[in-house]
């Protein structure tokens, strides 16, 4: 036995990382319930078209691709994945703070690449974290995570609500505060072994270029890639405009405030039961049923059903969103080894919120101004591409990495 190597406790036991990264989760979630709901509307506020607003919304996202896969690379190599979010979470709410003084389409855009820059790399690193407590602690990932989605729904709710009161122009305000709230978490995540300082090669397999390449390379890799990217871009007329679009309708700026918190709802009660969901089905099949449910949430909201259609519409969530994300999290963690968890989870985000998401992003501006919310059939039959992608995966994994480990 002693020449297999024993992970080392997570600083504060199983119980206290826990709790360090539940709060973490809670601020980052803060910031994405003040930012994806009302940015929108302060961006319309300042007098965007919406085109504008979805180029606004869509250019970040390049960033994402050129740069969270580098920054993820980077942290898995020194070792020091906390110290990375540190730096990423001040640098983000400095960049947030610039929209105060932002006037003009273009001007805007420039600050929203900026903290894009930052702000895009802290989840994926966040997950690799989390998913090195799952294996080597045995920590439930969804329970864990769905701190996040309580605070999204706390912060939306809420949002709603100061945002009738106060106006469009609290929705930066907002911003910044979250942003403050997730520089103070990240302060307190569990150091890495050895008391804070890098890792030292011997201490831990390094990744090397070859992997990361290796790992792209990978044929079901690459159509994990397409397929969760469809399932999550299908969101995009949601994310850019279901804000605009109920208000439009005549739906109060509290109601829609509820309506984005009961799809959250939906995704905290999964992500509760999900390591029992996982263990039923598996990552691929939570995919298939993630697609299967954007093609029905996404043809009905197409037709601006009332408002008593709209909450189980909502609630769908749980799926499109909640059931996709845990597939493709525990995907990366059953198929991809330990030591290229971060670079995965960088890749993941790059593709899926970077790649995906800034085509159907960019593209929601033209078809909203084009089709209003019939835009969202164009999401459906994103769905049902993503329908089939799902359903060759499962067919093809059958567990296991995707590339050999070369860990000791």
């Amino acid at each position: 036995m002693s020449g297999i190597p024993v992970k080392p406790a997570p600083e504060g036991g199983a119980s206290g990382f826990a709790k360090r990264l539940s709060l973490f989760y809670a601020a980052i979630f803060l910031l994405v319930g003040c930012h994806l709901p009302f940015f929108p509307v302060w961006l319309n506020w300042r007098g965007l078209s919406a085109q504008e607003i979805g180029v606004v919304l869509a250019a970040p996202l390049a960033v994402r691709i050129l740069f969270t896969p580098g920054i993820s690379f980077v942290a898995d190599r020194i070792g020091n994945r906390r110290l990375v979010l540190i730096l990423l979470a001040w640098a983000s709410m400095l960049s947030f703070l610039l929209f105060v003084a932002s006037t003009g389409f273009w001007s805007i855009l420039a600050i929203a690449m900026l903290a894009a820059l930052f702000w895009t790399s802290i989840m994926p690193l966040t997950e690799a974290v989390a998913m090195e407590g799952v294996r080597g602690a045995g920590l439930d990932y969804g329970r864990i995570r769905l701190w996040g989605s309580l605070s999204f729904i706390a912060a939306s709710f809420a949002g709603g609500l100061i945002l009738q009161r106060w106006g469009p122009l609290s929705a930066v305000w907002m911003m910044i505060l979250a942003a403050a709230c997730t520089v103070l978490s990240a302060h307190f995540l569990p150091r890495p072994v050895g008391k804070g300082r890098l890792k030292r090669a011997t201490e831990a397999p390094q990744i090397r270029l070859n992997d990361a390449f290796a790992l792209i390379r990978s044929p079901l890799f690459l159509l994990f890639l397409l397929t969760t990217g469809g399932v999550q871009s299908a969101h995009a007329v949601y994310y850019a405009f279901g804000t605009l679009h109920w208000q439009s309708e005549g739906i109060p700026a509290a109601t829609i405030g509820l309506l984005w918190a009961v799809g959250v709802v939906a995704e905290i009660i999964l992500f509760w039961f999900s390591r029992h969901a996982l263990v039923r089905t598996g990552p691929a099949t939570l995919i298939w049923i993630a697609a299967l449910a954007a093609v029905v949430r996404w043809g009905a909201t197409a037709f601006s059903p009332p408002l008593w259609l709209l909450l189980p519409l909502q609630a769908l969530h749980g799926l499109t969103f909640g059931a996709a994300h845990l597939g493709a999290i525990h995907f990366i963690s059953e198929a991809v080894p330990e030591k290229m968890a971060g670079t995965a989870q960088g890749l993941y985000a790059a593709f899926t919120a970077g790649v995906a998401m800034g085509i159907g992003i960019a593209a929601a501006g033209p078809l909203y101004a084009a089709f209003g919310g019939h835009a969202y059939l164009v999401m459906a039959g994103v769905g049902l591409a993503s329908v089939a992608g799902a359903w060759i995966l499962k067919r093809a994994w059958k567990g296991g990495r995707l590339v050999a480990p070369d860990d000791p």
